[in-house]
This record gives structure tokens, C-alpha cells and sequence, in this order.
């Protein structure tokens, strides 16, 4: 089924550079004037979507060219984009920041050449005047791209036509400038930006970014570029149910488990599975009759007192996976089931104690190969991954071996017959199997 799908890709030097700010800026201004907007997010990451998520009041995607090839991001964005509307992907740290470090192999500049989306590019100048022009002709030059003109971000009203001026001496359009908006700033924390729902008042700082936008961004051009993107088509064969009839799992979703992949929900419904939510920070035990169980990543060191003066929750859990209950259990979920985390008790599942570090642990992408047959694969089947995490397992697991781009690999992962429990999240399209595994285990449980 081929789509219109109209789409614009907000793309930046690198990051720090206000690629999120732009973003939320863009889908509230235009979303104040009645466009039709999907917003998606270039790469692995959890928490940009989040605030896509609470401009748009629907869910934000991932599109990741590790995790799946060029027709399978282009089939997403002819589902998702609506046609008498237009699509805004968020890029990934710089325009050409890939994989590897030494490639451009699913970066910002790979996902707009895959899917033909016009990318501009978010500068912020600092420090500069007619280095402004080098700094914009060396992205434009250095590789095969996309780009269609150039925002300036941090630019005050004043400055402005000065930084315009220089821009426009590369050739690429200048569709306007964001100011610094004190008010709106956002915070951020050891895994990136305070997520969406922790801050009081985000619909007013969302405000405060339009009004802004409307003075400084030219969006009916921005508008009209989107709409130039040629159509694509959904190659994607359409998922079909694995069971019988639904099955019901219980998904942990509150400030402490907040890490999701839209995507990921949407193919576990589409197999035939009934998502429940609950709040192991809240509620005093699963919900009842629930056939699985998925406790995605999150923040659960923020909250482990919280955690642990649950008990009643924690022993459910412990007594549910004890039982066989399928689980997945990723990175945040994969610490709550620990022994302990920094001393406070946990469900105690995992016989071993966590401790978040001063430092980011072994990240990044991975390949997961199975060592031994598991609740979602056979021994030697893999699924490529992301690993995120400063905290530490005294025993991280060995049903899996992990191994990133370089050659690098190690052991990880809790796997029986009901169990995955990980720090690596998994991305459910990167092999689909592991996630039918899954449902056909929850409706033998049933």
C-alpha cells in the first residue's frame, strides 16, 4: 500500500545542539494550527519520544537502521505519517553519527537518504561568526545527504539577520530561529533528559517553545518541504495472531518503568496479546489472570525506597516468575528483580545484588546470540539489541552472548524456559520470532 506520507527530518551538528527543543517547538507550533502530525525518533532512544508523546497525545516511533533494513523503516513511516498531514523525525546525536564511529551506517544522514525524508539541520552558534558558513558547508559537503536548509538555535531575535546572512552563503535555505526560552528548558540526568511526565508545568514550557516558534520559524516552508518527500509503500507483511484466543500481560508502566517502544506494544497486540497495565511502585500485586508479565527499563534506582517498601508487590512478582509465569524483564525491569539495588530489597527473583556506578557500563548496539534454548529463542538464535545502563549485577547472566560492532563481546542475560532478564533492550521487528515465542509461551501458560 503505497502512502503520500509527507515528512521532514530535524537533524543537528551534534548533540546538545537543541534537535529535541526544534522538535517539540515544530509539532507544537504546527499542531496549534490543525496539521495532522506522527513524530518519530532516529535511533534507540526511550526518552525524546516521551516528550513527542506528550506534544501529540499519541505514541512516538523509533526508527532504527540497526535494528531493521531501509524497507522496514520506510513500511513505518507509510503506516504512521498521515497523508494530509506530515511526519517529523527527531534525529540522532550529529547528522552522520552511526553505528560504528567510523560509518554513517543508521545515523541521521542513512535514515533520511533511506527513506528520501528532507532533513534540516539544527546549528546553534557559538562562539562564531563566518565559521558558521565552514561549520554548515562541511555538513553539507562531507557525504551523500538530504539536506534542505538550516535552523539556527539560541539565536536572539536581534542577532538574527546577522547569522542568516552567513548561513546563507552556503546556498541551503534558512527556515528562521528558536531564541533561548529560559522558561522552557528541560533538565537532564545520567541517562539523558528527565523524562516527559516528571516535569510540573510541561504543557506550559510546550507552549512557551510554539510561541516561539511562530515568531522565529518559518513553518508554512518547513510545511511545504515536508510535503516535497515522494511517497513510499507498507512492504510490511501485516502480523498475524499466534494464539488462539487473546492472551493477557501484565505490563509495569510508572515512573519507575517508563522505557518502551511503541512499536514493540503494537506487536505484541498485533500477536494476539491484552496489555494490563500496573504500577509496581503503586498497586499491591499483579493484576489478576494475567498470562505474562513485561517490566520494561527505566529509572527504578530513583525510586528503589519506593521499590522496597512495596513488599507485598515484590512478593507477588517473586511468586509469579517462581511459578512460571513468561516474563521479559529488561535493564530497569532486569534490576527490580534482583536480590538488592544499592541495599534496598528487591523482588528477588535474580539471586544477586545490583549498584548503580559513576560511569555508563558496556553500551551500546549489540547482536544477542542464545547459548542455549530460552523462552524466546533456540540455542544460537540471535536479535540485535541496545545496552544503556550505569548500574552494575554482581552476576549479569550468561544465556546470551552480547557482541557490538568491534568484535567486543561478553556474557549476559537470565534465560529458562519462562524467562528473559537482561540489561539489553530488545527491539521486537530486529526478529519477530522472539516475540511470537513470547505470546505462544503466555497462551500455553494460560
Amino acid at each position: 500500500m503505497q502512502s503520500n506520507a509527507p515528512r521532514l527530518l530535524i537533524a543537528g551538528t551534534g548533540s546538545g545542539c537543541g534537535k529535541t527543543t526544534v522538535t517539540n517547538a515544530l509539532l507544537r507550533a504546527l499542531g496549534r494550527r490543525g496539521v495532522c502530525l506522527s513524530a518519530f525518533k532516529c535511533g534507540p532512544d526511550y526518552i525524546d519520544p516521551m516528550f513527542h508523546t506528550a506534544v501529540l497525545g499519541i505514541p512516538s516511533r523509533n526508527l532504527d537502521l540497526f535494528f531493521v533494513d531501509e524497507r522496514a523503516v520506510r513500511s513505518q513511516l507509510a503506516r504512521h505519517v498521515p497523508a494530509k498531514g506530515i511526519g517529523v523525525i527527531e534525529g540522532v546525536m550529529g547528522l552522520y553519527d552511526g553505528v560504528s564511529g567510523t560509518s554513517d551506517m543508521a545515523s541521521s544522514a542513512h535514515l533520511a537518504r533511506a527513506t528520501g525524508t528532507p532533513a534540516v539541520l539544527v546549528v546553534r552558534p557559538r562562539g562564531q561568526s563566518l565559521s558558521l558558513a565552514a561549520e554548515i558547508q562541511g555538513f553539507q559537503d562531507f557525504a551523500p545527504n538530504t539536506l534542505g536548509g538550516v535552523i539556527l538555535n539560541g539565536v536572539s531575535k536581534e542577532m538574527y539577520p546577522f547569522y542568516k546572512t552567513i548561513a546563507e552563503r552556503t546556498g541551503l535555505a534558512v527556515y528562521g530561529f528558536l531564541p533561548p526560552v529560559p522558561a522552557a528548558e528541560i533538565p537532564d540526568r545520567h541517562l539523558g533528559l528527565v523524562t516527559a511526565q516528571e516535569i510540573e508545568g510541561l504543557q506550559r514550557k510546550l507552549d512557551l517553545l510554539a510561541d516561539a516558534a511562530e515568531e522565529g520559524l518559518d513553518l508554512d516552508r518547513l510545511y511545504a518541504l515536508a510535503r516535497t518527500a515522494p511517497p513510499l509503500a507498507d512492504e510490511d507483511a501485516p502480523l498475524a495472531p499466534v494464539a488462539d484466543r487473546p492472551v493477557r500481560i501484565a505490563l509495569a508502566r510508572d515512573q519507575a518503568f517508563c522505557f518502551y517502544y511503541a512499536d514493540n506494544l503494537e506487536v505484541l497486540r498485533a500477536l494476539g496479546a491484552e496489555l494490563f497495565m500496573f504500577s509496581p511502585l503503586a498497586d499491591d500485586k499483579l493484576p489478576d489472570g494475567v498470562d505474562g508479565l513485561y517490566i520494561g527499563g527505566g529509572y527504578p534506582e530513583l525510586y528503589a525506597d519506593r521499590l522496597a517498601a512495596n513488599r507485598s508487590m515484590r512478593e507477588s512478582i517473586r511468586a509469579a516468575v517462581r511459578r512460571g509465569l513468561p516474563t521479559i524483564a529488561e535493564c530497569g525491569g532486569f534490576l527490580y528483580l534482583h536480590r538488592t539495588l544499592d541495599g534496598a530489597e528487591m523482588a528477588g527473583v535474580v539471586d544477586a545484588d545490583a549498584r548503580m556506578t559513576e560511569k555508563l557500563q558496556p553500551f551500546g548496539y549489540v547482536t544477542l546470540t542464545a547459548q542455549k534454548d530460552n523462552l524466546l529463542g533456540r540455542a544460537g538464535e540471535s536479535i540485535r539489541a541496545h545496552e544503556f545502563h550505569y548500574a552494575q549485577s554482581a552476576d549479569s547472566g550468561g544465556a546470551f552472548c552480547a557482541q557490538k560492532s568491534n568484535g567486543r563481546a561478553w556474557q549476559c542475560v537470565y534465560a529458562t524456559d519462562t524467562l528473559y532478564a537482561g540489561f539489553p533492550h530488545l527491539y521486537f521487528r530486529a526478529n519477530v520470532a522472539f516475540a511470537q515465542n513470547f505470546v505462544r509461551a503466555c497462551a500455553r501458560k494460560r
